[in-house]
């Protein structure tokens, strides 16, 4: 209002208009030049922060659901998945099947050819199979494996006989563990070899691979010829099974496995082959704890009393 007045004023008097500048305050925040107020505005954006203390576990479903629709995110997914590691197969895959009569057929007999003729037929599948433990193992050789299979027989059922956990884990796989130690809780083994009637030979070689063409396996099957002694004795002394004097020759076939892909692997006893014509084993005794006798109480014997007229008296036994 002051300004305008002193304008008029200042043309009356025919003077050139001065433009009065005076400081002033104003409770304003805009900028002094609004020409980039719409490029600010953006440089800014408005998020909804979550709320962290709120219970998403007392809201319902529904509500649940939407605010999880608002921020673009996808329902949790249950975490049902376990590692682990696959170091051996489950079972023997393609098991070899033992001729009958097979360590008592003579070599001039019927059987005994019979058998060799099957033998060159399935001769191929396995010659296939030592050549991929080949590739794997440049070193690898049918006769020096034999014997190595053989200590391996021996160390394993050493440590069983020892009760040593540890080291019969390195000497068998995953699936064969269980199966040495069944049964064997609260039991003294004793077990010898004594020497080898044949010469441990390969009958039967399989590969094959495990979740992906890379993950191979193989297996190999030993047939063994040899005279052992066994005796079992249950925890309070008593013989089981066997005997320590008697030596027994055993026909065995021995599944040995060892994980190829795996550079650190080594060949473990996998499992062995039963054929159907084996004859059935001798159940071993069984024992039980002695129950306790019970002391026997004598009985009061009965006193007579003497009787003159020679008649007979009753007689109460105590109860």
């Amino acid at each position: 209002m002051a300004n305008c007045i002193l304008a008029k004023i200042g043309q009356l008097r025919l003077l050139p208009a001065t433009k009065l500048l005076q400081s002033y305050r104003t409770t304003t925040s805009k900028h002094y030049d609004p020409k980039f107020k719409k490029l600010r505005k953006e440089k800014f954006l408005k998020i909804n922060l979550h709320d962290y203390n709120e219970d998403i576990d007392k809201l319902p479903e529904e509500k649940v659901r939407q605010k999880m629709k608002e921020r673009g995110l996808l329902p949790t997914r249950p975490w049902n998945d376990r590692p682990f590691y696959i170091s051996a197969t489950g079972g023997v895959f393609e098991a070899y099947i033992p001729p009958e009569g097979d360590g008592k057929a003579s070599i001039v007999s019927t059987t005994r050819a019979k058998q060799t003729v099957e033998l060159l037929e399935k001769k191929s599948k396995s010659m296939m199979a030592i050549r991929k433990v080949k590739s794997f193992d440049e070193d690898f050789d049918t006769k020096e494996f034999c014997r190595i299979a053989q200590d391996i027989y021996v160390k394993a059922h050493e440590s069983l006989v020892n009760n040593d956990r540890h080291a019969l884990r390195t000497y068998v796989t995953e699936k064969a563990y269980p199966e040495f130690r069944h049964n064997s809780f609260g039991k003294t083994i004793r077990w010898k070899f004594l020497e080898s009637l044949e010469p441990p030979r390969v009958v039967h070689a399989r590969c094959t691979d495990v979740i992906s063409k890379e993950n191979i396996f193989g297996q190999i099957t030993v047939r063994f010829h040899t005279r052992q002694q066994l005796s079992v004795y249950d925890r309070f002394g008593r013989l089981l099974h066997g005997s320590e004097i008697l030596a027994k020759d055993v026909l065995e076939y021995v599944v040995f496995e060892k994980h190829l892909s795996n550079v650190y692997g080594n060949w473990r006893v996998h499992g062995k082959i039963i054929p159907d014509w084996a004859p059935s084993k001798d159940p071993s005794k069984l024992t039980r704890i002695m129950p306790e006798e019970k002391a026997v109480v004598p009985e009061e014997t009965a006193v007579v009393p003497e009787n003159t007229d020679n008649e007979k008296t009753p007689v109460v036994a105590n109860k």
